[in-house]
């Protein structure tokens, strides 16, 4: 930093600030565990000396909080990806079921949402649409922090809820199904050619909670690439350049993680492919009814706490994965 020039190039200097960040961060955690380990050994040794059992509540509640603040540092270790380092785009969609669905859907937002608060992260909604009687029909939003991308690539896919309907009058139990796409923010220009005419540019009113300038103009912009069907909203940013800037800035970040699953089809049946919302293609299960459990059918890993999930408690479903994909991938032959 105190090199001659090297604030000149602005783009180059605040990715250098924001790598030492990082990795203070990681040294941060560092120090910290040590000073756990240290302090429990000494709350063990206070214990033996003085023969004094009361101790053992608090030496077993440092012990429980440094063995979780270790295992999240080892598994941020796996986390060895392009691009995971980088802010995640999450795009929630509701599938056939009405109002429920949608309902279903803004659960899944507040989970998430409680998720990343959870983390430190910050939330940026990039494009919405209300449900036509409660709930979200869509919902593009951008969870902004170190490794986002990286714990949330594990929940690309279908998730299923199973719970008596509050919709329904007669009181039946319902099953309900909302997809998640996940993308990297990725800032750089990446290597992706896009033939202007292989797009469709659509501008519509901007929808839900934005500010003054909400549904007064046509600034929002939906961009479909017609060779794959992939399609990308944007309708945050106040001007109708900057939404197509973000939504140019997210088709090629998911056309390029296109490009790269189908160059390594070998990991093609472990990665988290968001499919036909419905049934048999669902990555987890919520189940509130006729008991409480909550199941990913990928990792088995499970839980009875389905409020607690609900509430952004998914990191021993996140943690899980990351487990489950490495070991995988080490199991492909070279």
């Amino acid at each position: 930093m105190e090199a001659p020039g090297f604030w000149d190039d602005p783009d180059s200097s605040n990715q250098k600030m924001k790598e030492l960040k990082e990795l203070k961060n990681v040294v941060e955690g560092c120090k910290k565990l040590f000073t756990q380990y240290e302090d429990i050994l000494t709350l063990i040794e206070m214990g033996y000396e003085e023969n004094d059992a009361s101790l053992i509540p608090d030496i077993r509640a440092e012990l429980d909080e440094f063995v979780e603040e270790f295992e999240a540092l080892r598994l941020s270790t796996l986390l060895s990806g392009e691009y995971d380092k980088n802010n995640a785009i999450l795009k929630l969609n509701a599938g056939a079921g009405g109002t429920e669905s949608c309902d279903w859907c803004s659960m899944l937002y507040r989970m998430y949402t409680r998720w990343a608060e959870r983390k430190g992260f910050s939330v940026e909604v990039l494009d919405f649409l209300d449900g036509d009687e409660a709930g979200i029909k869509s919902v593009t939003f951008q969870v902004n922090g170190t490794n986002a991308y990286g714990y949330l690539k594990s929940e690309k896919g279908v998730h299923r809820l199973v719970r008596i309907s509050p919709f329904n009058a007669q009181g039946k139990r319902q099953t309900s199904f909302v997809s998640l796409d996940v993308m990297p923010d990725i800032d750089e220009d990446l290597d992706v050619e896009i033939d202007e005419k292989d797009l469709r540019i659509d501008t519509y009113r901007s929808s839900g909670a934005g500010g003054q300038h909400i549904n007064k103009t046509s600034s929002a912009i939906r961009i479909t690439h017609i060779p794959t069907g992939t399609v990308v909203q944007c309708q945050n940013e106040r001007s109708q350049f900057q939404n197509k800037d973000k939504a140019m800035q997210m088709l090629k970040a998911k056309l390029y993680l296109l490009k790269q699953e189908a160059n390594v089809e070998k990991l093609s049946d472990i990665r988290g492919e968001v499919k036909e919302i419905g049934w048999g293609n669902q990555i987890r299960s919520y189940v509130l009814q006729p008991y409480k459990l909550v199941k990913d059918l990928r990792t088995d890993v499970e839980t009875g706490n389905a409020d607690a999930v609900l509430d952004g408690a998914l990191d021993p479903f996140i943690n899980g994965y990351l487990k489950w994909i490495n070991i995988k991938a080490a199991q492909q032959p070279s």
